[in-house]
């Protein structure tokens, strides 16, 4: 009689087992916050029609304009990494990628940043601390490619990533983000939430602690998809800004341009200027920007000797102008990073 007692709970508790279990979520829940608590400092977007106007450098100088060349001959690296656009991308690749990017939010925080729970949002918080520094001047292009290039090479020095990073085609899926494989299932969950939490892909119910602005309120990654706004990373539009020969004209119609209406079209924490990196799909789109910036450079070889501009302070940038991390990455000239082919940085992008 025991016996058969004994078997029977034995064959209840194996019954409970089998059941399906519901899967623990990746991150500790954080509730989502009203989209109205993103439009911090806002990405201020151009239209077709003022990007298409030359107003800025490329108009005839005056006398208050400074240009800064350098024509020492840059150091060129042997084997440059090829940055591969996310549909060419191997699918290994790709998941080799979202796995280093969470294997970072795994990693204990630098200890810099009182407000970054891991070592990833080491990297938000410094761009939010940096923020109002590298937006809205010259130092915009120069400063986030070096910020992108310190990224990549977290991921490998600290996850063991051995690729190039991807970039995000955008003016392949303007005005229709949502059919790009990047905002799936199998990637970084979907685009088109509404401002509510993202429940699915690699980074679902991904908590956030730095921001939204210069605060820090803990809360869920959203996304709010607006094809109206992502219809302006078109071709047209990156061709008005990359007809501007000179550089801080062409970097002021590329942050207006096409990198405001990917933030704001991609909407919630991707909206907010001050902390959008905590949204993975941030790197994308400005390895894309970055992209940009290169194919600039390409039409003239002697892009990557010319600087002109000022910082926020006013202050004519040269080649000898410092980009800082805050230690993150060492502190370099922009002569070390204009060129994304000298020894320093050492990559070019597959077109």
């Amino acid at each position: 009689m025991r016996l058969s007692f004994i078997s029977a709970s034995l064959a209840a508790v194996g019954s409970v087992s089998a059941l399906p279990q519901a899967p623990k979520p990746a991150f500790a829940p954080a509730p989502a916050l009203p989209l109205e608590a993103f439009n911090t400092t806002d990405f201020k977007p151009l239209t077709l029609e003022q990007a298409k106007k030359i107003t800025g450098p490329s108009a005839p100088p005056n006398n208050n304009f400074q240009i800064q060349q350098d024509f020492a001959a840059a150091a060129t690296c042997s084997n440059p990494r090829v940055r591969v656009e996310w549909d060419s991308y191997p699918a290994a690749d790709r998941q080799a990628f979202v796995g280093a990017i969470k294997c970072l939010m795994g990693k204990k925080a630098s200890g810099g940043w009182s407000n970054s729970g891991n070592r990833y949002e080491d990297l938000v918080a410094l761009h939010q601390q940096l923020t109002l520094n590298v937006h809205g001047n010259s130092k915009f292009l120069i400063w986030h490619r070096y910020y992108l290039w310190a990224f990549e090479d977290l991921l490998r020095s600290e996850c063991g990533f051995n690729k190039p990073i991807p970039w995000f085609d955008e003016t392949k899926y303007s005005g229709r983000f949502r059919d790009s494989s990047i905002f799936s299932d199998q990637y970084f969950g979907g685009i088109a939430a509404g401002g509510r939490c993202i429940t699915n892909g690699v980074f679902a119910n991904l908590a956030l602690n730095v921001g939204p602005g210069t605060g820090n309120t803990r809360h869920c990654l959203t996304r709010n998809d607006d094809p109206n706004q992502t219809i302006n990373t078109q071709s047209s539009m990156v061709n008005a800004c990359q007809a501007r020969t000179r550089y801080a004209d062409m970097a002021a119609c590329a942050e207006g341009g096409a990198h405001a209406w990917g933030h704001n079209g991609i909407g919630g924490v991707m909206a907010d200027m001050y902390a959008s990196p905590g949204d993975p799909v941030f790197w994308l789109h400005h390895a894309f920007i970055d992209r940009n910036f290169r194919v600039w450079q390409n039409a003239d070889g002697n892009r990557v000797n010319v600087i002109d501009g000022t910082d926020k302070s006013g202050k004519a940038l040269t080649m000898d102008t410092t980009v800082v991390l805050n230690n993150i990455r060492p502190t370099v000239t922009i002569r070390e990073i204009m060129n994304t082919l000298g020894d320093k940085l050492c990559y070019k992008y597959n077109y």
